[in-house]
């Protein structure tokens, strides 16, 4: 016998910034006044409550309370609306919703673990457990990167860089679909195998989201390696959309062309290979003719210099990737270099490496990788190598991120508002 759908509840979780722990204590002896607190907390937001599909509005009157004994007797209301009997519970800034942790300890084990820490170190830190905080990242990734990024007001990128990272799920071969535009992750996968049907299928991910948020979003450019499954993925779900391949791969494989020769001459070919394609992209009129021009005479120069062998394979190789060149020194707007989303995959790899619940088959690992995403983005860019505070990293410019950080992020995450 078949078991019925279960229904998904709405959460009506509503996180209020009260300031400080004293200022929630003495609204709880007044009702009149901590509803007033509330409604205005919500209209300086311009958050609407998520009421029942048949409200049309209404007003807010107290509902109940409950007392988290594992909080210290901290006691929770609920609040309902007077017309659809919709019932909210109200979270002071100071508490986390489903976690047993304060929001500071939360906030600094974050920090910790992105800079470069460990769980188990952060565990000992904070006197947290490594699974509280592992699980705490995963909650983070159950919120779209699309979703939380708009609504901070970014503009959806019409130019981005798409590539894939290869990592290991104990000694399985995984790949890490990811979609960068400057230095903000706008999609990170998942996938098991490097196919183009599973690359379009996480890429797609990322252009359903987008177009839910503006359904006339289109895409201009896309930066690659080359890399089949990914240009493949790309035409699918963008078939508008020019695709560009990364010049800085380009000079990482010439030298890989070159056999039988020696170090001395194949540093040459490269700097002149370098200097012919720094010049194209220089050029301000009809650089795209000059390109092509320029890379049958280098083809030749390689014949002369490395040998007819050499010369023919440089050439092959030429006419299979100067159409992706081209489109790159096209469009001034097109990313020439996919130098940050390699900076993203180190990033995200150092902390795979670090945190052995991704390593692991039954473990969660796209909302843990999207939790990682939300950190790369929502935290300024680490610097390594030196410590500032207690979150044993320093940031760029040797600015600490504000204290508040960790509750816009809630706020923003939360799934109350609509």
């Amino acid at each position: 016998m078949g078991t019925a759908a279960k229904a998904t509840r709405d959460n009506r979780t509503i996180t209020v910034d009260f300031h400080n722990e004293a200022t929630y204590y003495q609204l709880l002896g007044d009702g009149k006044a901590f509803l007033e607190c509330v409604l205005a907390f919500l209209l300086s937001l311009g958050f609407q409550l998520k009421h029942k599909a048949t409200c049309g509005g209404g007003g807010l009157t107290r509902h109940s309370h409950y007392v988290r004994v594992r909080l210290g007797g901290l006691t929770i209301w609920r609040i309902q609306c007077t017309r659809c009997k919709a019932v909210f519970t109200v979270l002071p800034h100071f508490v986390l919703r489903y976690r047993q942790m304060r929001p500071e300890v939360a906030r600094d084990a974050l920090l910790a673990t992105h800079g470069g820490l460990s769980l188990e170190l952060c565990a000992v830190i904070y006197h947290i457990s490594p699974m509280a905080l592992y699980r705490l990242v995963c909650a983070f990734g159950r919120q779209s990167l699309v979703t939380v990024l708009t609504r901070c007001g970014l503009p959806l990128p019409t130019y981005f860089l798409a590539d894939e990272k290869h990592s290991r799920c104990l000694t399985d071969k995984v790949y890490l679909p990811t979609i960068v535009c400057g230095r903000v992750l706008w999609h990170l996968g998942y996938v098991e195998e490097a196919s183009a049907v599973a690359f379009t299928q996480s890429y797609g991910e990322f252009q359903r989201a987008a177009s839910q948020q503006e359904p006339s979003y289109r895409v201009k450019g896309v930066l690659t390696d080359g890399f089949d499954s990914t240009t493949s993925s790309m035409r699918t779900l963008f078939p508008g959309a020019r695709l560009g391949n990364c010049l800085r791969h380009a000079l990482n494989k010439l030298p890989k062309k070159l056999a039988a020769i020696t170090s001395p001459v194949r540093k040459a070919l490269r700097s002149q290979f370098h200097t012919l394609l720094h010049r194209a992209r220089q050029r301000k009129g009809l650089r795209v003719f000059a390109l092509g021009q320029r890379l049958r005479h280098f083809a030749d120069h390689v014949t002369t210099t490395a040998g007819t062998a050499n010369g023919e394979r440089v050439r092959r190789w030429f006419q299979e990737k100067k159409a992706g060149w081209y489109a790159v020194l096209a469009d001034p707007q097109m990313p020439a270099t996919s130098t940050l989303l390699d900076q993203a995959h180190n990033a995200i790899e150092r902390k795979l490496f670090a945190m052995k619940g991704f390593h692991h088959p039954g473990g969660s690992q796209q909302a843990f990788l999207t939790g990682l995403a939300h950190l790369y983005n929502l935290i300024p860019y680490q610097r390594r190598a030196k410590q500032a505070g207690q979150c044993g990293v320093e940031v760029e410019g040797g600015r600490v991120p504000t204290t508040d950080w960790f509750l816009n992020l809630q706020i923003l995450t939360s799934g109350g508002f609509r």
